[in-house]
């Protein structure tokens, strides 16, 4: 059980909630009138949530004894890179046995090649949780341990001019033999919404600061212009499946972040247009990921960025969860074109070469119960939940995402 899902649980059994007191966290996609009734939950000794605070409390000690993660320290430096860039292999590429060499590596679309974890998405992603696992720790603790060791792994991974990242992804997803990054690559920062959520509960923490605060603003200023004016960046905002949905998320909230409401209202807004009429068929289904070898998981993976999109609109008045086209093309329509199949209704008949699981659907249920003000969905999240699928509970969205109102 990880920290992401301690809030989740603690979420799940939230019946029926207390009117909360004191002040929301200002977080992007969760919600933080839910994470203030969590709290609650946790200070009265509701036994869901002191079990989970428990596994929580135990990942955030984990995270204590670790090391702080920096991008600078690489397995594989490249010859002429700047060792504060992130660089990353494409995850689906290998090497081509018929080659002596094997470059240029070619494509096994849905087969992980295990090279890739020696390169800096790992690093990436132990940073991410080490944050998540101690922001949330001090946020439902209050414990000034948690918030310092978060604190030092920010400054380690944005601030410190010795360790810090570059803010741009020119190397990310390089191919072998083909070229040094892609703008595909922007996909392995798809935990930044995430991220900067987790970031927000720091506000007010012993040790950050609004020099740190500002530092960090300026980071994702400057990272937030590279995205949307470079080649890379370009080509990415031009992808017509999961990854131009995921680009869209992270540009919107990365402008949330800095303040900039007009630009991230832009965006969501063209989402409507650029993303949704595009890549939803009106019976709601989505053949860009279906013809994926992994199709189940893509398919769950561009719907959370989508309601990912659809609650950073929020903010700024777009409304993306009850858009609709002409023709029915909308969110509603991909959401609910799962179920028969998540239900046991209907066989899936796409591709899916390993893993795969309706159990996600679960909390995009919960979500849309909400961002769509229509209560049935809660009511389908409940029966799949009696349908009992054996990962209905795993570790796949980000907590208080999706909760009752």
């Amino acid at each position: 059980m990880t920290a992401r899902l301690f809030a989740l649980l603690i979420v799940l059994s939230l019946v029926t909630a207390s009117a909360a007191t004191e002040t929301a966290p200002a977080t992007l996609v969760l919600r933080g009138e839910n994470l203030v009734q969590a709290r609650a939950q946790v200070k009265a000794g509701e036994a869901n949530a002191a079990q989970a605070l428990k596994k929580l409390k135990r990942e955030a000690e984990k995270t204590l004894a670790a090391p702080v993660v920096v991008v600078t320290e690489k397995k594989h430096p490249q010859p002429g890179y700047d060792p504060h860039d992130y660089v990353s292999l494409a995850t689906y590429y290998w090497p081509d046995p018929a080659k002596s060499d094997g470059l240029p590596y070619i494509s096994r679309d849905g087969e992980r090649n295990p090279e890739t974890e020696e390169y800096d998405h790992v690093a990436l992603s132990r940073m991410e949780r080490a944050v998540h696992n101690l922001a949330q720790a001090w946020y439902f603790t209050g414990e000034k341990k948690y918030a310092d060791a978060a604190v030092r792994q920010l400054r380690a991974w944005f601030m410190d001019p010795a360790t810090k990242m570059n803010p741009n992804l020119n190397h990310a997803q390089m191919v072998k033999g083909r070229d040094t990054g892609r703008g595909t690559g922007i996909i392995d920062t798809h935990g930044l919404p995430a991220l900067l959520d987790d970031i927000l509960l720091l506000h007010g923490a012993p040790g950050w600061t609004a020099d740190d605060e500002q530092k960090l603003r300026t980071w994702c200023s400057e990272f937030l212009v590279w995205m949307r004016t470079s080649k890379n960046g370009k080509k990415e905002a031009a992808s017509a499946n999961n990854h131009g949905s995921w680009y869209d998320a992270q540009c919107a909230a990365l402008a949330l972040f800095i303040g900039d409401r007009a630009q991230a209202q832009e965006i969501l807004e063209q989402c409507k247009t650029r993303r949704i009429a595009t890549q939803i068929e009106p019976d709601g289904s989505m053949p860009l990921e279906l013809k994926r070898t992994l199709s189940i998981t893509y398919t769950f993976f561009n719907l959370e960025a989508l309601f990912t999109n659809a609650r950073l609109g929020e903010h700024v008045g777009v409304d993306l969860w009850n858009f609709r086209t002409a023709d029915g093309r909308g969110l509603r329509a991909a959401l609910e074109w799962t179920l028969p199949y998540a239900l046991h209704e209907k066989k899936w008949e796409n591709k899916q070469i390993h893993g795969g699981s309706f159990g996600p659907l679960f909390g995009l249920l919960r979500r849309a119960s909400v961002g769509c003000h229509e209560p049935s969905y809660e009511l389908k999240a409940g029966k799949l939940e009696i349908l009992g699928d054996e990962k209905m509970w795993a570790d796949f969205y980000s907590p208080a995402l999706a909760t009752k109102k």
